[in-house]
């Protein structure tokens, strides 16, 4: 990925971004592996886009709201299982579920296989949450809860506690 692919500020210049098969910003939390594609920098913050490759068994976030932005997850393969609120709903191959601001949701792969997904967000504001949760793991420990929700407060997102 270039030094222009990294920056969070936008372009001077409409130009057309192109992010090959090995490239983007590998992100690492616990079971989950993100490839960013984009990071909103060429679309002036409307919107950033990631793959995610859930392992099998692998538990998502707290159930959570975003305030500020919507949130899409299109399953390239396998199967994720999406709460929304206190209804489970497993999405397959080729399934587009679009969470907007204020919904309550989280998402896991329950499943013997890997499960792979490309997440939007619309704006861009979410995907600093990655990197800041990745740091805060960086010593090799999984993601907590607690962690979780630390980071996510600073992305105007909040645990649904509520529905905890």
């Amino acid at each position: 990925m270039t030094e222009e692919a990294k920056t969070s500020e936008p372009q001077a210049e409409p130009t057309v971004s192109v992010v090959g098969p090995g490239d983007g910003e590998t992100i690492v939390l616990g079971t989950t592996r993100m490839r960013v594609l984009e990071d909103g920098s060429h679309t002036g913050h409307r919107l950033a886009i990631a793959e995610s490759v859930l392992a099998p068994h692998t538990q998502g976030p707290p159930q959570h709201r975003h305030a500020q932005h919507d949130e899409g997850f299109y399953i390239l393969s396998g199967t994720v299982r999406f709460t929304v609120g206190d209804e489970d709903r497993d999405a397959t191959t080729g399934t587009l579920v679009m969470v907007p601001p204020g919904t309550p949701h989280t998402f896991a792969n329950p499943t013997d296989q890997p499960a792979v997904m490309l997440s939007t967000f619309t704006p861009d504001l979410y995907v600093q949450y990655f990197r800041d949760l990745q740091e805060v793991l960086a010593d090799g420990r999984p993601p907590t809860r607690q962690a979780n929700i630390d980071a996510m407060s600073r992305y105007a997102t909040e645990p649904a506690t509520d529905l905890a």
